[in-house]
């Protein structure tokens, strides 16, 4: 995993530095303010093209990139990289402006009116409105206000502003020795994005004939879905993957979201188990079986093959349970290899309890459900002694040769982090935590 990221941020790394070196042979040295407003503009404007062409590319839904890299770390990079796409965006616009305010003497707000006079540089302005639009709704403060089918609305104007920033870029006076470059990189970026997010789902969803056979209720507010289809084994789907699902039912159709799957896939069946916590996921407790599935998949990269060490010790928090639970069946060990811990606030929010003791039982598996308050809330009770059940020092109670294990963790993003560095002060290597976090 770490060296599938660092060849995959050391050619996005390249290909900026090839980009840098297209636009260093093209420049032409002068002290001249307009003319080195100018070569900025150009310069950010590259830069911005590219950025955008990036983070297009991170969201293809690419195999080898979803399976090596992880979707969680992708999708980070995409909203990190998204912020200095915007910026470069911005000083691209300021500084050609300035440089055309300065050469042709006029003011700034004269210099914008005959600038938006060129349809190239207003296909460009509207870009960046779109973009800024798109950066907007996915501020933290505001994502949290606005739901899940909006924001990807709105995120989908991603490609109208390539579009519009294509157009521009083509129409620069000064860009006809690097017209072959961007043509290039967006006829590559463009066929990823159809193959892999329009003709595989499609395929698939023709080879598999996907169809719910069950709803089944597991506790307050989950529901688990069990999936009928054909050929599944051709999906290669390993336990610790999720799919994208949408379900053809009104009110859910419109929206596919990343369910992990909570068993390993059987011979014609698929199971995901999803809480309620959005309207999108409330809504799936009232599927009818019947309805059909579009699954796109498998992605993720939580799978036994990150493993590195003959014992493992998994870590579930809330419905994080669901890929843990898959791989509490299906990772190879003997007796006392393999342990789960499980998070949760009160007895009643256990889900798929049953099946763990079961899996426990058969496997000789440790089984450990740590209830009780969050952090926070368990540092003010009153009783000494109590406290976080996920602390280092409680770790290491549970598992006393936890530095010898690899971990995999799933759980929210809160407790996720907390338990890492937790982890990590119990003596746990970097290398051997293995996480995914589902905020994308």
């Amino acid at each position: 995993m770490r060296d599938a990221a660092a060849r995959v941020r050391g050619g996005i790394l390249g290909g900026a530095g090839v980009v840098a070196l297209l636009w260093a042979v093209q420049v032409r040295p002068s002290a001249r303010p307009d003319a080195l407003f100018a070569t900025a503009a150009h310069l950010t404007g590259l830069l911005a093209g590219y950025g955008v062409l990036v983070l297009l590319f991170l969201m293809a839904r690419v195999p080898a990139l979803e399976h090596g890299v992880g979707a969680d770390r992708l999708a980070r990079w995409h909203a990190f990289g998204g912020r200095y796409v915007l910026l470069l965006c911005f000083g691209h616009g300021l500084f050609a402006l300035l440089g055309y305010a300065v050469h042709e003497g006029v003011d700034l707000i004269r210099a914008v009116r005959e600038l938006l006079g060129y349809p190239a540089i207003a296909a460009a302005a509207a870009g960046t409105v779109l973009l800024a639009a798109v950066g907007a709704t996915s501020a933290r403060a505001v994502r949290r206000r606005v739901s899940h089918e909006t924001w990807r609305g709105v995120h989908l104007l991603v490609y109208v502003a390539d579009a519009l920033g294509f157009v521009h870029q083509l129409a620069g006076p000064d860009l006809t020795a690097v017209a072959w470059f961007w043509a290039l990189a967006h006829t590559v970026v463009a066929v990823l994005l159809v193959w892999y997010r329009a003709v595989v789902p499609v395929r698939q969803a023709l080879r598999h004939a996907l169809r719910v056979a069950d709803v089944r209720f597991e506790g307050p507010g989950v529901v688990s879905v069990v999936v009928r289809g054909e050929h599944l084994a051709e999906l290669r789907a390993e336990p610790g993957q999720f799919l994208r699902w949408r379900f053809l039912q009104r009110g859910l159709w419109s929206t596919a979201l990343p369910f992990s799957l909570s068993a390993p896939v059987r011979s014609d069946t698929l199971r995901i188990t999803v809480k309620g916590l959005g309207g999108h996921s409330r809504r799936i407790r009232r599927l009818r079986p019947g309805t059909r599935v579009l699954a796109t998949g498998p992605f993720g990269a939580l799978t036994a093959a990150r493993r590195t060490r003959p014992k493992v010790l998994l870590i579930a928090g809330g419905v994080g349970i669901t890929p843990m639970r898959a791989l509490f069946e299906t990772l190879p060990g003997g007796p006392g290899d393999i342990t789960l811990l499980y998070r949760a606030g009160a007895e009643e929010q256990l889900v798929l309890r049953a099946e763990l003791e079961a899996i426990a039982a058969e496997r000789q598996a440790g089984l450990h459900y740590l209830l009780g308050p969050s952090g926070a809330a368990a540092g003010r009770l009153p009783v000494p002694g109590w406290g976080d059940p996920l602390a280092p020092q409680a770790l290491v109670a549970l598992v006393p040769d936890l530095a010898e294990h690899d971990v995999y963790l799933c759980g929210p993003p809160g407790m996720a982090e907390a338990t890492r560095v937790a982890l990590l002060c119990a003596g746990v290597p970097a290398g051997r935590i293995h996480a995914e976090c589902f905020t994308f």
